[in-house]
């Protein structure tokens, strides 16, 4: 597995480290970890004044700076890494280094904002993201799991875009331990919501209780099937959970802080860096209202 991690220097990016040295299962497999630096350009007033090669040393010393301390921490824990160091904008540089490597992962930490806000995962994560389709793991500011076998949690909504986190998690199952804890998410409607006037001012409901029911449970199994099916090949376990709600997102958000999942994977298209939405809406969601890792897996 070749896995990059962009660092900064920053307790964000301390947290990404911390969240890879905490996967002993994973490092037994002797992943390729490259660590990435990405220093900004000089301005152009120094430019003129200074060589090109005192330009050069000094970047260079300043991302060695932060990258010799990344890679002694990765070290310890018995990984064996490559360090190299860029200039330029930070999220073009680390899609073009994830290019570079073949990375199978990008690992980086980022602070969130509000829903308010236009940047929900920090302004360098969305340049990743608007720039690659490499899996990306958010990991926020947070202790890393304690545990060897993480609690992991799927959403799937029987889209390609589920099943491709599905297929991930499988594939890389060495990131979550010796035995996970799988639970895949769904988010069926909340029929009992749906109602019609009715005389007098008092609504009716559109569906009897047993025909709600029914119809969640038969959306269910539609979206959950594919990818019980593909843990099962795996000899993975999963649980089910069924999330009722009219915003899947908020839902999803909620079971992953009520439950402290260890890493929320979602499956999510992706838009040009020009619109508005990098991710989908229900991504969008959870980014914005969950402090879980998050491992987001694009399908374009």
């Amino acid at each position: 597995m070749r896995i990059l991690v962009p660092v900064d220097g920053s307790k964000y990016s301390d947290a990404a480290l911390a969240f890879i040295a905490s996967r002993t299962r994973l490092i037994g497999t002797k992943p390729e970890v490259e660590l990435l630096n990405v220093q900004l350009p000089v301005p152009p007033r120094i430019e003129r004044v200074a060589s090109r090669a005192t330009i050069r040393s000094y970047l260079e010393a300043e991302a060695n700076r932060i990258l010799e301390p990344a890679a002694a921490k990765l070290l310890r824990a018995g990984l064996a890494v490559r360090s190299s160091f860029a200039v330029g904008a930070p999220g073009a540089e680390i899609a073009l280094a994830a290019a570079r490597i073949g990375a199978d992962l990008i690992v980086m930490g980022s602070h969130g904002h509000s829903a308010v806000k236009g940047l929900l995962l920090g302004s360098v994560t969305q340049a990743v993201l608007a720039s690659c389709t490499t899996p990306l793991l958010v990991v926020r500011e947070a202790a890393a799991p304690t545990r060897e076998s993480l609690k992991v949690g799927i959403a799937v909504d029987g889209s390609k875009y589920g099943e491709a986190a599905v297929r991930y998690a499988v594939a890389h199952r060495d990131l979550f331990g010796e035995s996970p804890q799988i639970v895949l998410l769904h988010v069926v409607p909340d029929l009992a919501a749906f109602v019609i006037p009715g005389l007098a001012d008092a609504p009716l409901q559109l569906y009897k209780p047993e025909q709600i029911v029914a119809m969640q449970t038969k959306r269910l199994e539609r979206a959950v099937a594919p990818a019980r099916k593909q843990l099962e090949r795996a000899g993975l376990k999963a649980e089910t959970v069924c999330l009722v709600g009219n915003d899947p997102g908020t839902e999803i958000a909620a079971y992953a802080k009520q439950s402290k999942l260890d890493v929320l994977v979602l499956g999510s298209h992706g838009r040009g860096a020009l619109k508005s939405a990098v991710l989908g809406s229900v991504a969008t969601r959870v980014a914005a209202q969950c402090r879980t890792p998050l491992l987001l897996i694009r399908e374009t």
